[in-house]
């Protein structure tokens, strides 16, 4: 067995079940979850798409939520801009999932974020 930690790729981790992501701190967690929940809402490599109400995402304090929180809601808006071609600066995640939904459904994924 290796020592080398598993990387998750947010564009391709199965989205069905329950999921754990532990991780030391500065890793990157929020930022994973955040996009994983951009998918879940689409629906993409998933069997439905959800709405925010049948995700549960939880964290260990307060402020830790609030933080979770903000960054999820930033997250959503950033996608729907991306996805509505706005100009912005998307990063590579947000590339590929464009380019994995394709033109027609990118305008109707964006609505739905």
């Amino acid at each position: 067995m290796s020592n080398v930690a598993n990387q998750l790729a947010p564009l391709t981790f199965p989205l069905h079940g329950s999921r754990l992501i532990e991780a030391s701190a500065g890793t990157g967690k929020t930022w994973t979850i955040a996009a994983l929940y951009v998918r879940l809402v689409l629906g993409h490599g998933a069997p439905r798409a959800l709405l925010p109400a049948e995700i549960l995402v939880m964290t260990f304090t307060k402020a830790a939520t609030r933080e979770l929180s903000e960054r999820i809601r930033a997250r959503l808006a950033e996608a729907a801009a991306v996805l509505r071609g706005e100009p912005a600066t998307p990063d590579a995640f947000l590339t590929a999932l464009a380019a994995d939904l394709g033109e027609e459904r990118r305008l109707e994924a964006a609505w739905r974020l």
